[in-house]
């Protein structure tokens, strides 16, 4: 696996899942681990000349100030064969919707290493922005054969699984994402290289789905949560709450019992 931790900060909802939908995964750091790594002191010093920051390091600036085009340029100024640049140049053409570029800057990554998972991955989101549900779960599974305990990978494998109504495979996608990771599903901003799919057509079952998952878990609250936003997007089987057995636990809750009955205002 590639990785070279950055200190960028993409933010994308899973409750806001229009736009890209897109979210950026891997291990968060505080936001002066930029310039530490860059052996720039944090605190100011009137004696010591800070150093000039690499190509990389201005376009990861440039990343979290969701300025997409001053970061492609920043990138180009980096080294050529450098498949760490060439990805992230992809996630910025990814996030100014030019998919072209960015398949185009994900393959060079794969091409200058064929084992980097989070480039083969962002592939698959690509595929999966065009709708090419089939190709882009034949990236995930690649990815997931180079880096198989990725819960990241896992809900994009669910994702465009549940897209294609394999219902019973996305959830089980979706199990293993949550057990390899408990908060898959509510990272709101995180630091790195590797793409995690929010987008998503039918989202009142999508949501619903979600809702299932944390109530099997014993997560009432989080399974609430998305139980409303279920019914507030426009999930019309209210049967099921009542019907299907993850929800046992709950349907003695008061504010689950006051959520059968409310009419939520759909979004």
């Amino acid at each position: 696996m590639v990785f070279r931790s950055v200190s960028i900060a993409l933010v994308a909802s899973i409750s806001a899942l229009g736009g890209t939908g897109l979210a950026l995964a891997f291990s968060q750091q505080p936001n002066n681990a930029l310039l530490e790594r860059a052996n720039v002191s944090v605190q100011p010093s009137n004696d010591t000349p800070k150093p000039a920051l690499s190509p990389e390091m201005r376009g990861d600036i440039f990343m979290a100030r969701k300025m997409y085009r001053e970061a492609i340029d920043a990138f180009g100024e980096g080294p050529d064969k450098d498949p760490v640049i060439k990805n992230k140049t992809g996630i910025a053409y990814h996030q100014l919707l030019q998919l072209d570029n960015a398949r185009k800057y994900y393959d060079q990554a794969v091409r200058l290493k064929s084992d980097y998972a989070e480039a083969v991955n962002n592939l698959g989101t690509v595929y999966y922005a065009r709708k090419s549900y089939r190709r882009a779960i034949t990236f995930y599974r690649r990815a997931l054969r180079l880096q198989p305990e990725s819960a990241s990978i896992y809900s994009n494998l669910g994702t465009a699984l549940f897209a294609r109504k394999q219902y019973a495979e996305a959830t089980e996608a979706f199990q293993t994402a949550l057990r390899l990771d408990p908060d898959v599903f509510e990272h709101h901003s995180s630091y790195g290289v590797l793409l995690q799919e929010r987008s998503v057509e039918e989202r009142a079952k999508f949501h619903y789905y979600v809702a299932k998952m944390y109530a099997k878990g014993g997560r009432n609250e989080l399974a609430m949560q998305y139980l409303r936003k279920a019914l507030e997007e426009g999930f019309k089987e209210r049967r099921k709450l009542n019907e299907d057995p993850e929800f046992a636990a709950l349907r003695e809750l008061p504010e689950f019992k006051e959520l059968l009955v409310l009419e939520p205002r759909v979004l």
